[in-house]
């Protein structure tokens, strides 16, 4: 398994793991285009891909511009494996290393995703008018968090 910074060529492959999950699934595909990824990528923040044997079975992607997590999303097949928590707690470690702002994200209520940004640390502070969760974490709360847990990785 390899983790690393995510590059405009990823991109196919992101879109094939987004498109492939179960829970929060995008209502038509063509929502997010590759533009966009590339735009989240290049231009707005930066993202990370978890690699087993030349596959992406993992992603996250962090906006900077707008203070949100953009995308976390792991294969069907890779789950519960740690992959989700890795490209996590990158992807905040850098969002934090870059500014101090609180990050927000929205998950679907009543799945997977949601238990997991609460046992993560995330705050839930309303819902979006489209019923989504609206979760937040401070560059506090994820500092006391990190600072109680010294696990450590290397970044190719």
């Amino acid at each position: 398994m390899i983790i690393r910074e995510a590059i405009i060529d990823d991109i196919r492959q992101i879109q094939f793991v987004r498109n492939s999950v179960k829970e929060n699934r995008l209502s038509n595909p063509n929502l997010v285009t590759d533009e966009d990824c590339k735009m989240f990528l290049t231009e707005r923040g930066k993202g990370w891909v978890c690699q087993i044997n030349d596959h992406i079975v993992g992603f996250s992607i962090a906006d900077l511009k707008g203070c949100n997590i953009w995308a976390l999303f792991v294969r069907p097949e890779f789950e519960k494996q740690g992959i989700g928590r890795i490209l996590h707690d990158i992807m905040l470690d850098w969002y934090f290393s870059e500014s101090k702002k609180n990050v927000w994200l929205g998950t679907s209520p009543h799945t997977r995703a949601e238990t997991f940004y609460r046992n993560a640390g995330w705050t839930e502070i309303g819902t979006h008018a489209n019923g989504e969760i609206k979760f937040e974490m401070t560059w506090d709360d994820w500092s006391k968090r990190r600072n109680g847990n010294n696990k450590t990785m290397e970044i190719i």
